[in-house]
């Protein structure tokens, strides 16, 4: 069985491990299309469109047996939807929104595979809340200044320096870091999708 993480993350990469000894990573290039604001909704289509587009890339036969799992995670503060600063300016308002309150972590997930007949797929999104501790100016502009969180939606990443400011959280902390693997690997097994 061919398995492909649609994703370059160095994060995905490492959950995803832990349920397939075996796997392939392309990321997905194409442009992104939403058609909703709310973030559960558009963190479930993003997945589906990165794993759509790498399995379209990849598929020789639907007689080969191939998993492809997309994942995308967007921050939400206030129902607004915070994704990977643009620049400096960017990440200090999206800390300084954040410090001080709770907020939600979305990352939806699909997979698209073949039974060695059919095209199969189906695609889930998963939400933690995020408690971050009230944050000095200078302690913001520390945290920015190492340039953590630039690659990250919401401008941080809870795994690295911003650990630090997190004071609680409800709900899965893999899904924050950018993959609900205990999820994933219910939902793979429900279909018998060959785990190691």
């Amino acid at each position: 069985m061919r398995v492909i993480l649609a994703s370059g993350s160095p994060r995905r990469k490492e959950l995803l491990g832990s349920i397939y000894e075996n796997f392939e990573i392309i990321p997905a290039e194409g442009e992104e299309k939403i058609t909703s604001n709310k973030p559960s909704e558009v963190v479930e289509e993003l997945s589906f469109q990165k794993a759509q587009e790498i399995f379209k890339r990849n598929l020789i036969s639907n007689e080969e047996s191939l998993i492809v799992i997309g994942a995308d995670t967007v921050v939400s503060y206030k129902e607004k939807i915070l994704g990977k600063p643009k620049d400096r300016d960017d990440a200090l308002n999206m800390i300084k929104m954040l410090q001080g309150n709770i907020h939600q972590v979305y990352t939806g997930v699909s997979v698209i595979y073949t039974d060695g007949k059919d095209e199969k797929h189906f695609t889930f999104s998963e939400c933690t809340d995020v408690s971050v501790f009230p944050m000095t100016d200078e302690e913001i502009n520390c945290y920015v200044d190492t340039g953590d969180g630039y690659d990250k939606a919401g401008a941080y990443g809870i795994q690295s320096k911003f650990g630090r400011f997190v004071s609680g959280i409800h709900g899965d902390y893999n899904n924050v870091v950018g993959l609900p693997i205990a999820r994933l690997y219910h939902e793979l097994s429900k279909r018998c999708l060959f785990l190691v």
